[in-house]
């Protein structure tokens, strides 16, 4: 699955850097880097914070859907 990918678009549709995010989730940055890059399996846990910061559906996420819904809490 290349969910992967729709995690560098969300940050960059939210005119986020990697710096700015991962200064928001407390993270270092190679971690994260490796999440956006496929390397390493993101955890559940953070997938589910993604999907409120940017309130978007776990859906959308982990492209079961084309179009983000917003994240129902």
């Amino acid at each position: 699955m290349a969910y992967y990918k729709r995690l560098r678009d969300l940050r960059e549709d939210n005119d986020l850097t990697q710096d700015q995010l991962v200064a928001i989730l407390q993270m270092h940055k190679t971690t994260y880097t490796n999440y956006e890059q496929g390397k390493r399996e993101i955890p559940f846990e953070l997938v589910i914070r993604l999907a409120k910061l940017y309130n978007v559906s776990l859906d959308y996420i982990a492209e079961l859907i084309p179009q983000p819904l917003p994240f129902k809490r």
